[in-house]
C-alpha cells in the first residue's frame, strides 16, 4: 500500500470514537488544540415558493441553520415549486417538475366567432398548421398572403357546415362546430401534404350538395364518413329479408302473450250478438262523465259535449318540486281539459269485444288448399308479416278503419280502409292520431271487416309469424287469435320492466334513428310507416342478435348505425343505433293505438 501524505493529521476525525477504518487519515488523538471537524451539510439556495404562508423557511448556511420568514412571493412558476422529496436539506432541488392534472392550462376549444381550434402539435402533422387551422393570432395574421389563402381550410369546413345546418343550430349551437372539427380530422387521415387541399375542396362541395337537415336525426346529418357508415348499415339491413327461420328462437310463448294481455283462445260466449251500444249509457274514456250513445246526427245539441286533454300526464321537476303535467298543453293533472269533443267510450274485455264482432283464428294451409280448386293457395301464403292498425271510436268501441302489412322484406301487400258494419256509427274519427278525415274514409273505405279478413286469409295462415309493436292492440281490433307472434315490446322492454312499454316513435327516434309519426293533427300517423318501422326494429334485432351470438360485440354496429349527435363526446351507451332505414312514407292515417 502506497504510504500517506499526512495531509488530514491535524485534523480531527468526524467520526471520532466510532471510526472502524484501521488506518484513518484523520487524528484521533485527544486533543484541543486540534480544530472541529467540519461541517458536511453543504450550503445550497433554497428556490423561490408561490405561497402566501408566513411560516419560517429553514436557510442551510455553512456550518449551520438559521430560519427567517418567507418572503411573500407573487405569480411564482408552478414549474419551479419543490416537490415533498426536495423540501428536505440534504437533497438538492430538482431542475424540472411536471405539472400536477390540477395545474394543466385549460385550452380553448374554439374562437369568439364559433370556430373550432385544433389541438395539434405542430411537429407532429405533416400538413402546415396554418394551412390547416383558421387566423386566431396575430402571428397568423402576419403571414404572407399566398399562406394566408390555404390557412382558413377549418374555417372553410366550419362556414359551410353553418349554412348547412341553419335550421337546427338554435338548438345544437356546437353542432357545425364539432362536425367541421371532425370532418378536417377525417380528410387529414387520408390524405397527405399535397393533396390536403383539394381533400377539402371536394368534402366542401359535399356538404353543399346535401340537402338542409330539419332535425338532428334528419339523414345529411354529420361528417362523410358518418354518412357513408349509415349507408352501408342501411343497405345492410334492407337486404335483410326476414324469415320464419330467423325469428322462430324469437316467437312469444303462450304465457308471455297471456301476460301482456293477448287473446288466447276464442271466448266461448256467443260472437257478434250485440255490436253497438247505442242507447246505452257509458262511461267516457276521455272525461270520465257518464253519458248516453247516440250517433252524432241524433246527439242532443244542448247536450255538454266532451272537455278533455288529448295527451298523457307525465312528470315535470320544477322549482325543485315534481309535478304532474299534460303533454299537450303542460297543465296540471288537475285542470279539466283543453280541447273540446265527442264522448267516446273503450272496450277492452274478450268477452266484450266478442259481443261487437266475433273472435276467429286464422286457417290453416290445408284449410285454404281444400277450399280452392287449386293447391297453389298455400304456397302463396307469407312465412312474415309485419302488421299495424288504426283505429276510431264509433258507438260499437273502439273499432279497426285501416289495415297495413308489409312482407318480410319491407314491402307493403296489403293496405285498406275499413267499413263499419251495419248498425255501427262513427262517433270520432280522431284526426289527430288516426290521420283518417270523413271524407277519406266516405271515398275509400269499401269492404267491412268480416272481407277484410277473408283477404288477409289470402296472404297469411295459422303458420305465419306476425311482427307488430304492442300486437295485442291490433290483434284484437282485428277479433283475431294468433300464437306466432313477434312484439318489439318484448325485444326492446322498458327500463322499468313490465307493464311499461315504450312507445313505437321512441324505439324508432333512438335505435333506427328514423322519424315517425310527426304528422300532427293535420295528417297523423300512417299504419304503413309504423310497420315498416316495426319490421327494422326487428331486422336491427336480429343483425345484433347474430353478432353477439359470433362473439363479437353490438358496439361495433351501434357506432355505424348511431344517430347524429349533438356532442361527439356523448355517446347512448350498451345501446344500437341505426339511421334512417328508408325513405319516409307519405303519412295518410294517425292514431295512438290505445293504451299504445
Amino acid at each position: 500500500m502506497f504510504s500517506t501524505l499526512g495531509l488530514f493529521e491535524n485534523l480531527q476525525c468526524p467520526e471520532r470514537d466510532s471510526c472502524k477504518r484501521p488506518n484513518c487519515i484523520f487524528s484521533h488523538k485527544a486533543s484541543s488544540d486540534l480544530p472541529p471537524p467540519t461541517s458536511l451539510q453543504i450550503p445550497v439556495d433554497e428556490p423561490k415558493v408561490a405561497s402566501f404562508s408566513s411560516d419560517p423557511k429553514p436557510i442551510v448556511q455553512a456550518g449551520q441553520i438559521k430560519t427567517v420568514p418567507a418572503k411573500r412571493t407573487v405569480n411564482s412558476s408552478p414549474i419551479l415549486a419543490p416537490s415533498s422529496s426536495a423540501s428536505t436539506p440534504n437533497e438538492p432541488p430538482r431542475k424540472l417538475q411536471k405539472l400536477d392534472s390540477t395545474q394543466k392550462r385549460a385550452v380553448q376549444a374554439s374562437t369568439p366567432s364559433g370556430v373550432p381550434i385544433l389541438r395539434v402539435t405542430p411537429a407532429t402533422s405533416t400538413v402546415a398548421i396554418p394551412v390547416r387551422q383558421v387566423c386566431i393570432s396575430l402571428s397568423h395574421v402576419l403571414l404572407s398572403s399566398s399562406s394566408a389563402i390555404f390557412q382558413a381550410m377549418l374555417k372553410t369546413l366550419y362556414d359551410h357546415f353553418v349554412i348547412l345546418y341553419d335550421k337546427i343550430l338554435a338548438s345544437q349551437p356546437n353542432l357545425a362546430s364539432e362536425h367541421a372539427l371532425k370532418q378536417e380530422q377525417e380528410v387529414y387521415a387520408v390524405s397527405n401534404k399535397f393533396t390536403y387541399r383539394n381533400a377539402v375542396i371536394q368534402s366542401v362541395a359535399a356538404i353543399k350538395r346535401r340537402d338542409p337537415p330539419t332535425s338532428i336525426s334528419d339523414p345529411s346529418v354529420g361528417t362523410e364518413a358518418d354518412i357513408v357508415a349509415r349507408a352501408e348499415a342501411k343497405k345492410s339491413l334492407t337486404e335483410l329479408r326476414v324469415t320464419s327461420a330467423l325469428l322462430e328462437p324469437h316467437i312469444a310463448s303462450l304465457d308471455a302473450l297471456k301476460s301482456w294481455g293477448y287473446v288466447v283462445e276464442i271466448p266461448p260466449t256467443p260472437g257478434g250478438v250485440q255490436p253497438s251500444m247505442e242507447g246505452k249509457p257509458v262511461k267516457c274514456e276521455r272525461c270520465g262523465e257518464m253519458f248516453v250513445v247516440r250517433q252524432l246526427e241524433v246527439q242532443d245539441p244542448g247536450r255538454r259535449e266532451c272537455l278533455h286533454h288529448w295527451g298523457r300526464p307525465y312528470s315535470r321537476v320544477a322549482n325543485g318540486e315534481r309535478t304532474r303535467v299534460y303533454n299537450c298543453c303542460s297543465k296540471d293533472t288537475t285542470d279539466k281539459g283543453c280541447v273540446h269533443g265527442p264522448h267516446v267510450f273503450y272496450e277492452s274485455e274478450p268477452e266484450i269485444l266478442h259481443q261487437r264482432h266475433a273472435f276467429s283464428e286464422l286457417a290453416t294451409s290445408q284449410a285454404i288448399s281444400g277450399s280452392c280448386s287449386t293447391s297453389t293457395v298455400s304456397s302463396e301464403l307469407l312465412d312474415v308479416v309485419a302488421l299495424d292498425c288504426e283505429m276510431i271510436y264509433t258507438t260499437g268501441g273502439m273499432r279497426v278503419a285501416r289495415v297495413s302489412v308489409v312482407d318480410g322484406s319491407a314491402q307493403p301487400v296489403f293496405d285498406e280502409l275499413v267499413r263499419m258494419d251495419d248498425g255501427v256509427d262513427i262517433l270520432d274519427f280522431n284526426t289527430r292520431f288516426s290521420g283518417i278525415t270523413q271524407e277519406m274514409h266516405a271515398e275509400r273505405a269499401i269492404l267491412p271487416l268480416s272481407s277484410i279478413r277473408k283477404s288477409l286469409d289470402a296472404l297469411i295462415g295459422k303458420d305465419t309469424i306476425l311482427v307488430g309493436h304492442a300486437l295485442e292492440n291490433d290483434l284484437k281490433t282485428l277479433r283475431l287469435v294468433h300464437h306466432r307472434c313477434i312484439d318489439t315490446v318484448f325485444l326492446y322492454p322498458h327500463p322499468r320492466g313490465a307493464p311499461y312499454r315504450r312507445s313505437l316513435r321512441d324505439l324508432a327516434r333512438e335505435h333506427l334513428n328514423l322519424t315517425i309519426q310527426e304528422g300532427g293533427g293535420s295528417t297523423g300517423h300512417s299504419s304503413l310507416e309504423d310497420a315498416i318501422a316495426t319490421l327494422d326494429l326487428v331486422r336491427l334485432y336480429l343483425v345484433n342478435n347474430r353478432k353477439s351470438s359470433k362473439g363479437a360485440s353490438s358496439s361495433t354496429s351501434s357506432s355505424a348505425l348511431s344517430a347524429p349527435t349533438a356532442s361527439t363526446s356523448s355517446a347512448s351507451p350498451g345501446r344500437p343505433n341505426l339511421s334512417r332505414m328508408r325513405q319516409k312514407v307519405t303519412p295518410v292515417s294517425i292514431f295512438a293505438k290505445h293504451p299504445r
